[in-house]
């Protein structure tokens, strides 16, 4: 495959994200106003409680069987470990950078979440229809990248939603109550002066306080924790709706009477897949909107874009490589060059668009994400192309 043929097929689902939200930057114009703020948030709810949840559980409908999870068990794990590593890459760049509070759950969540959905299902069947691919007949290439793909934005998905999301909706939340705090120390009496804190008893048992005071925050933390995971914001739409998915794939009952072209509910199906598709082009107009308003006055540092660049274009693929190729040596993985190939793309990939979802449903980083959002992708096309490259050659 020429280097000019392989930076047109990753270019071109990049060029596709570009292109819609620049539709949804005109359609958010003062003098166009289709797509202000209210439109904005109710096609965000939207997104979040029918076309997300239609989506996932669709797709993985579709593709899971017991005989595809005895062949593609790593897959999960292997976007676990994508997440699991980008947080702490997350946690480095907010670290460096000094990230204000309200903007740290964005931080991690760009870091450690991937577009696993729409780039995936836009890449591989454009990269098995590329002449010299060396994934075989571009039909049965197509078919299992298909296969593929759909595993790993409905595992992506439940990962998302049950992680990130809680992520940023505590980050979100523990901002505001800091805000509280903050005005409400403004209004409190101070009761003891200067001379009064100075005739307080001393402090000879120092140590035996520091102890108290250290296991008290060790206390208030994990209580603070278990307060904020919430069963129910845990299992979000989007969850609940890959269960549903997991749940028709996997009992033949349910499977043959909804998947496939003789199945007799086989509408229903039909009806989730058809509003699953308005789900990406929501997203993506919805960020359009945000980047508009984002650009306009969003005052994001530098350092932190740069740094979620390079956790994501740079540092997780290196990662990735280590990881993909120490479990194909061990046997975890089945030789299977298309599979090694999608395994290795998703440590490569630009930040989930749906991060701009639970911003606009929190409140919190909405524009920083837009920006955070438009120099990601700019660069996506070199980054994928670059990094599509060196994973071809290594499974070729």
């Amino acid at each position: 495959m020429r280097l000019l043929d392989l930076f047109i097929s990753a270019s071109i689902p990049v060029l596709e994200v570009l292109l819609v939200t620049a539709i949804g930057s005109f359609l958010a114009l003062d003098r166009i106003n289709i797509l202000g703020e209210d439109a904005r948030k109710h096609l965000n709810i939207l997104v979040f409680f029918v076309f997300n949840p239609a989506l996932v559980s669709s797709n993985l409908a579709k593709t899971i069987t017991y005989e595809s999870m005895v062949k593609l068990w790593f897959m999960p794990i292997n976007i676990l470990i994508t997440f699991v590593i980008g947080s702490a890459l997350g946690w480095v760049v907010i670290q460096i950078t000094r990230t204000p509070q309200h903007l740290r759950g964005l931080v991690g969540g760009c870091c450690a979440a991937g577009n696993l959905g729409n780039m995936l299902l836009i890449i591989i069947p454009a990269v098995c229809k590329e002449k010299g691919s060396p994934f075989g007949a571009p039909d049965v290439c197509h078919t299992y990248g298909l296969a593929y793909a759909s595993l790993s934005m409905a595992v992506g998905a439940v990962y998302l939603w049950s992680y990130v999301y809680n992520i940023v909706r505590i980050s979100s939340s523990k901002s505001s109550r800091e805000g509280e705090i903050n005005n409400s120390s403004i209004c409190k009496d101070p009761l003891l002066s200067s001379e009064d804190h100075a005739s307080l008893p001393s402090t000879r048992f120092e140590g035996e306080a520091d102890q108290v005071a250290i296991s008290g925050q060790i206390k208030q933390h994990l209580g603070m924790f278990l307060r904020n995971i919430d069963l129910k914001r845990l299992f979000a739409p989007a969850t609940i709706g890959a269960i549903v998915g997991f749940v028709v794939g996997l009992v033949p009952q349910i499977r043959k009477s909804m998947i496939g072209e003789a199945a007799p509910l086989r509408v229903i199906q039909d009806t989730a897949s058809l509003l699953g598709d308005g789900a990406i082009p929501a997203v993506t107009l919805i960020l359009g909107g945000n980047l508009l308003h984002g650009l306009q006055g969003s005052g994001i540092q530098k350092s932190l874009v740069v740094g979620i660049i390079v956790a994501r274009y740079i540092a997780l693929p290196l990662i990735g490589i280590v990881i993909v190729k120490g479990a194909l040596h061990f046997g975890l993985v089945h030789p299977n060059p298309l599979y090694e190939f999608v395994l290795l793309l998703q440590f490569a990939l630009p930040p989930a668009m749906n991060i701009g979802t639970m911003t606009q449903l929190f409140g919190a980083g909405e524009n920083e994400c837009s920006v955070i959002m438009l120099w990601t992708y700019a660069l996506a096309s070199i980054a994928l192309t670059l990094w599509s490259t060196v994973f071809l050659w290594l499974v070729a």
